[in-house]
């Protein structure tokens, strides 16, 4: 019988067997010198080959058949291995038994029964087209479309109830880690229990356990990474996917698909409904909105008489901060005014560490990472300068190594460290917390974070992009975002869309309770049409703007895109087996290929990067043109090519 392993292999191998295995049996097989694991699968054996036995059946169920539909889907559609795609969600150390002495995590217990909060009128239709769409189990996918704090998050859990009423389990994605913490707790709150969760900080019992439980229907609920979508749930009735507009969801490495998008074929398999969720829709979801693909719900208005922020700009050539500060005198007063009505105001840069850059000041010598062609930012929290791509780190050079001056290196530009040591001497006794994805590392801290806040033992808050969505702090009324043009910048498909979806998030941040809120943007170019838009709130003229702005040129949603990243230590190899490839391009009606060029990271961890980019009207299908593209030609196994189906970042 055939057996697939979650190893680099696209094709299933052939064992014997004693008696006949169903279909995704998860067993040990030898394999070499090793014994691992994998799962028996639908392809026909090869009975030419001599074959070895199978060593052993796990005490699992076995992989449903919509998790192998959707393996075998997944591979296809990304032009990975069909082995490295089960991998993302069968670890050997996930089957071995616990031992007898090991404590039971406790799964499911959700009660639907519960009494939920009481809906505006609004949030009362969304849920019940929701539930009418749970209770017919069919797929379906709806956008869920409600400005911030609209309570999308309980509308869909109206929707999550139905499901667990009709015996059915869910999975709820959500972007990132420290996002679940409240998210959780709401759960908790509507159901009496909480949800299991599924993320790479879990300790390797605990997602063990997790992983049975939701192989044997007993985890009615579960929230996770992008991960979870692996998992195999035997009676999925729900899938739901938080700030659906993230580019966390996109796996930029190894097997590269997005989440979200996956997610809906996830539920088409399973013949559930899908709901994508989020206050700035990307692009691509709204146009599928508006030519019947998916089904739209709007949530037009704040809860509970809530308003939305008022914003404005603070035009940096008028109203500059002191020599040396980044803070502009304007957002500072606004902040004391804040802070003495006993509000919370939150600083935003999407920018970790204490400077990007750190240069000599007598020769301009610029600390750059050896492995990647970017400068190592310096980070005071720990004494270090790092490189935020390949993790090299050094402690801050006491002499220049190109001018030998001592003590000459100065920071460039702010970090969201460097913005905490302001707001420390400007108000010296106000407590304030830095919140980034190197210092708040994990659910715990992230607990730890937001309980502070809230419980009014942090006055000031500076934040990441991890504080731009999901968070709800009562006493949060005013936002300042430090530096609103980063991100514009450079020639990145979807810089606008994605500056524009991070700022109005992070804004949305600002008066979710009673007391009114107050955005405030940092810029030297308030007549950009991004900042433009944040300032009039009107983010559908936005969306209609790009759309025009792409539509002629065929680039997404309205044409398709698949990259190859041609990698090598040896830079000449690099750039001749991307000459190679360029020379064999396809070519006919509707289709274009760029390149080859440098990659705008062009040497990563080592390795020199080429990019070449396929670019189809939408009715093309790229995946047969790229086998066939990359079938004509020889590439030297020291040079890898990876292939990157509709690609989100461009670096």
């Amino acid at each position: 019988m055939s057996v697939l392993l979650p190893y680099k292999f696209d094709t299933a191998f052939t064992y014997a067997a004693d008696e006949p295995l169903a279909p995704g049996t998860l067993v040990r097989v030898p394999l070499g010198s090793r014994v691992v694991v994998g799962a028996v699968w639908d392809d026909a054996p090869d009975m030419a080959v001599k074959v070895k036995p199978i060593a052993g059946v796990y005490a699992v169920p076995p992989l449903p058949e919509t998790t192998r539909k959707f393996i075998d889907w997944v591979a296809g559609y990304t032009l990975a291995r069909r082995g490295d795609v089960l991998a993302l969600g069968l670890k050997e150390q996930l089957l071995v038994a616990p031992p007898k002495r090991a404590k039971q995590f406790a799964f499911g217990g959700a009660d639907p029964a519960l009494p939920g909060p009481v809906l505006s009128p609004a949030q009362e239709a969304a849920a019940t087209a929701l539930c009418a769409s749970v209770w017919a189990q069919k797929f379906e996918v709806t956008l869920l479309d409600g400005v911030t704090g609209s309570g999308k998050t309980e509308v869909y859990l109206e929707a999550v109830a139905e499901a667990l009423r009709l015996g059915r389990q869910v999975m709820v994605l959500l972007p990132e880690i420290a996002l679940s913490i409240q998210v959780l707790e709401r759960f908790a709150a509507r159901f009496g229990t909480a949800p299991a969760v599924w993320h790479s900080e879990l300790t390797p019992a605990h997602r063990r356990e997790t992983y049975r439980a939701v192989a044997e229907g007993r985890a009615d609920v579960v929230v996770g990474a992008r991960s979870a979508l692996f998992l195999p749930f035997p009676k999925l009735g729900l899938i739901v996917v938080d700030e659906e507009h993230e580019t966390a969801f996109k796996q930029e490495d190894g097997v590269m698909y997005n989440a979200r998008d996956m997610a809906v074929v996830r539920a088409k398999f399973c013949a559930c409904p899908v709901v994508l969720v989020s206050a700035t829709p990307s692009l691509e979801s709204v146009e599928n909105a508006a030519q019947g693909r998916y089904r739209k719900l709007d949530l037009p208005s704040r809860h509970g008489g809530a308003s939305l922020p008022k914003t404005h700009a603070i035009d940096l050539r008028q109203a500059p901060p002191e020599r040396g500060k980044f803070l502009s005198p304007r957002l500072l007063a606004a902040m004391r005014e804040t802070l003495e009505r006993g509000e919370q105001a939150m600083l935003f840069l999407n920018r970790r560490g204490y400077a990007p850059l750190t240069l000599c000041r007598k020769c301009g010598h610029r600390i750059a990472c050896p492995h990647c062609s970017a400068w190592l930012v310096e980070h005071r929290s720990h004494a270090r300068l790092i490189c935020h791509h390949c993790g090299h780190t050094i402690p801050k050079p006491v002499q220049c190594p190109s001018c030998e001056a001592e003590n000459s290196f100065v920071p460039i530009g702010p970090g969201v460290e460097r913005i905490a040591e302001e707001v420390a001497e400007a108000f010296p006794d106000t407590g304030a917390l830095v919140m980034a994805s190197d210092i708040i590392v994990g659910p715990a801290q992230a607990a730890e974070a937001a309980r502070r806040i809230n419980a009014r033992e942090v006055g000031i808050i500076i934040g990441t992009q991890m504080v731009a969505k999901g968070w709800h702090f009562p006493l949060l009324t005013l936002v300042g975002v430090v530096d609103a043009d980063l991100g514009l910048a450079g020639g990145d498909l979807r810089a606008s869309e994605h500056t524009v979806q991070m700022l109005h998030q992070v804004a949305g941040r600002a008066g979710r309770a009673g007391a009114p809120g107050q955005v405030l943007l940092q810029t030297f170019a308030p007549e950009h049409p991004v900042i433009a838009a944040l300032l009039s709130g009107d983010l559908q003229e936005f969306l209609a703007q790009e759309a025009a702005q792409r539509r002629p040129g065929h680039w997404p949603p309205f044409g398709r895109l698949a990259a190859l990243i041609i990698s090598a230590t040896d830079e000449r190899m690099a750039d001749q087996a991307a000459r190679d490839l360029a020379r064999a391009a396809p070519r006919g009606q509707g289709i274009q290929v760029l390149g080859p060029a440098p990659a705008p990271i062009a040497l990563l961890r080592g390795r020199f990067r080429r990019r070449l980019l396929l670019k189809t009207t939408r009715e093309i299908a790229v995946q047969p043109l790229l086998r066939d593209w990359l079938a004509r030609v020889e590439v030297p196994r020291v040079v890898r090519v990876d292939v990157d189906i509709d690609p989100v970042s461009f670096m």
